[in-house]
């Protein structure tokens, strides 16, 4: 006999990206031992006070981090 589900998708899901990454994950550890807090003091001269808001630099540091970590060849 052929089955077939009827599939209700959920409005919503309670979903924590934290809960999908391994607890040994090197970027899990990486982020316990590396306090990236000095960048705010150090680029503050760098942001202007009007317009949009830009992008937090420890979350430029973070991203250039990684694509500098996962791209390079030993």
């Amino acid at each position: 006999m052929q089955g077939k589900k009827d599939i209700q998708p959920k409005m919503l899901y309670q979903l924590s990206i934290s809960d999908l990454v391994p607890e040994d994950n090197f970027y899990r550890q990486l982020t316990k031992e590396l306090d990236l807090n000095f960048l705010y003091k150090q680029t503050r001269k760098y942001y202007g006070k009007d317009g949009q808001e830009s992008i937090d630099p420890v979350v430029f540091f973070k991203i250039c981090l990684v694509g500098y970590l996962n791209n390079s060849e030993l």
